[in-house]
C-alpha cells in the first residue's frame, strides 16, 4: 500500500465518482455528505466536474489543504468530519482498498488537472 495515494474524481450522470483499476474500482461513487464537500473544496476548479486531482493519505505531507476527522463506523464505512467547513461525509468500503483500517486522519490536497 501506498503512503500517499492519488485519484482522480470527476462527475458522471451528476455524481462525483473515480476510477482506480488498480484497486479494482471503476466510476466508485462519493456519497451521503462526501459528495457535497467534493462541491466545496472544488469551488475554486474551474471544470473540475470533468476531473480533478486528489491527494490523499493517512499521514501529514507538504501542502495538504484539509483533513478529515473519524467520528464512526456505520453500514460498513466510516463518517468523516471537516473542521475546515464543520460538516461530515461517509466514506463507503472502498477506503479499504487503501488502508488496512479507518484512519483517524486522512490528510488531502486539491489540485486542477
Amino acid at each position: 500500500m501506498n503512503f500517499i495515494n492519488i485519484i482522480k474524481p470527476y462527475k458522471y450522470l451528476g455524481m462525483w465518482v473515480f476510477d482506480d483499476p488498480k484497486v479494482g474500482l471503476i466510476q466508485e461513487p462519493f456519497v451521503s455528505g462526501t459528495d457535497i464537500l467534493i462541491d466545496k473544496v472544488t469551488k475554486q476548479i474551474s471544470d473540475a466536474e470533468k476531473g480533478f486531482i486528489l491527494i490523499f493519505s493517512e499521514v501529514n505531507f507538504p501542502d495538504s489543504d484539509l483533513y478529515l476527522e473519524w467520528q464512526s463506523e456505520e453500514h460498513s464505512g466510516n463518517w468523516y468530519y471537516s473542521p475546515e467547513f464543520d460538516m461530515e461525509g461517509w466514506l463507503c468500503p472502498a477506503l479499504f482498498r487503501y488502508f488496512d483500517k479507518a484512519p483517524k486522519r486522512i490528510y488531502i490536497k486539491i489540485k486542477s488537472v
